[in-house]
């Protein structure tokens, strides 16, 4: 059956949760729904960031899987510039590329690119950008 809901009172019963019960909020106590796997990080490594003990795919991730993970931001815009190129939407994620020097992911991080912005050094350190572009470069200098 459908019934017909004046439009200025939309808004207030479904913040009241007596119209699209599935948007109402969940009752009081009740745990958040777990977080889809693809948003999921590594855990943010304790200690000096300067000397940072932290794997490079754990840094990886804490600093640019946001975006460059699957279904981030950078991987997405990567696949729309490099699939006309001829490119496969694999290669928008720069852990599948090959093509990646040590220098040129430096810069990149350093000075922005595209939709990128810069990093600084407090958003990645020196040593940190370090092991991460050893990484995505396949551990090639």
């Amino acid at each position: 059956m459908f019934v017909h809901i004046p439009t200025p009172l939309l808004p207030l019963l479904v913040m009241l949760g007596l119209a699209m019960p599935s948007l109402a909020m969940p009752p009081e106590g009740s745990a958040p729904p777990p977080m889809p796997t693809y948003q999921m990080r590594a855990a943010t490594p304790d200690g000096d960031r300067l000397n940072s003990t932290a794997t490079a795919e754990t840094l990886f991730s804490n600093h640019c899987g946001y975006c460059h993970l699957p279904y981030g931001m950078g991987t997405t815009v990567l696949m729309m510039r490099r699939m006309p190129m001829g490119a496969s939407p694999a290669s928008a994620l720069l852990t599948n590329r090959d093509d990646l020097t040590v220098d040129y992911i430096k810069a990149v991080v350093r000075q922005g690119i595209g939709a990128m912005p810069r990093q600084t050094r407090v958003d990645i350190t020196d040593s940190e950008l370090a092991k991460v572009a050893d990484f995505l470069a396949g551990g090639s200098q």
